[in-house]
């Protein structure tokens, strides 16, 4: 019987300075144990392109925001595209992965999203605030993200690609986290002003109602997805955002049971996947 174990090409950004978090230090762990059934190496996101021939499989993980190599990253992607890569997560996401479009078609399907608007004429759909958040489509990381009074609306250039929400009041965010359609756990930032001061979540069936409808809508069938989410003072649920590209997982937040739990059905994941024909997919546009 053979022992050769499918090849895992991690990408990730070791060095990255990530605000409240240490990148490094996740993908150093998860890597460590995925290399009980895998063998594993790690590339930085600027030589993916180049390497991705060699492996099985290429595992996104902590590779920092795609605007900062953006024509890197189009070039590994219709490489990947044009050769049937097994990509995880795969390629054809539409959530964060695509952009910040998706806010503004869930916002107008009447998905419970912060409203979004992209277009001074639509800004008497949001509700009247005295702050207004203003970020671009391909942002990442709170890059580029601007608070502006309800007085100066009229001097955003919104044809430069940005996106307009209310800066609206919330109890807290909550993240619930996905390995491929079946959540795993969820952590919540007590404190508003300390988004990556995490603890551990209890979401009610209700609050899994409202993760699984985003993750259905997303079709990914192969991947890792984080619902981030804020508590209304009404006691509701609005979308912040749905990460399908590279979203942290705060594995060193939760304990250990849970932390096994997660890789096991990620190492299964990475299983099925690779056992899977390479996908056929058309090239498009991405963040």
């Amino acid at each position: 019987m053979s022992t050769t174990k499918p090849r895992v090409l991690l990408v990730t950004d070791l060095a990255y300075q990530a605000r409240g978090r240490r990148y490094c230090d996740e993908d150093i762990q998860l890597s460590a144990r995925l290399r009980e059934d895998f063998d594993v190496a790690l590339c930085h996101p600027l030589d993916a392109a180049a390497l991705l021939d060699s492996f099985d499989l290429v595992l996104v993980r902590n590779s920092g925001p795609v605007l900062n190599y953006r024509a890197e990253y189009e070039d590994f992607r219709t490489r990947a595209l044009a050769r049937g890569a097994r990509v995880y997560t795969q390629l054809t996401g539409r959530a964060d992965m695509a952009g910040k479009q998706y806010l503004l078609d869930l916002s107008a399907a009447g998905y419970p999203v912060i409203p979004t608007v992209d277009r001074a004429e639509d800004l008497d759909r949001l509700p009247v605030v005295p702050e207004y958040v203003v970020k671009p489509k391909l942002g990442a990381d709170s890059v580029g993200l601007r608070i502006v009074p309800r007085e100066q609306l009229d001097g955003v250039a919104y044809d430069q690609d940005v996106l307009v929400q209310p800066l609206i009041p919330f109890s807290y965010e909550v993240s619930f986290y996905f390995v491929d359609d079946t959540f795993q756990y969820a952590l919540h930032a007590p404190d508003p002003e300390q988004r990556w001061r995490l603890e551990r979540y209890e979401p009610t069936a209700a609050d899994l109602e409202f993760a699984q409808r985003f993750i259905d809508w997303n079709t990914v069938e192969h991947g890792i997805q984080r619902v981030d989410a804020c508590r209304t003072p009404e006691g509701g649920l609005l979308l912040v955002e749905l990460e399908d590209l590279n979203p942290y997982l705060s594995l060193d937040l939760v304990d250990q049971a849970t932390r096994d739990a997660f890789v096991d059905a990620l190492k299964a994941a990475l299983h099925a996947f690779a056992t899977k024909p390479r996908p056929l997919t058309e090239p498009r546009s991405a963040d």
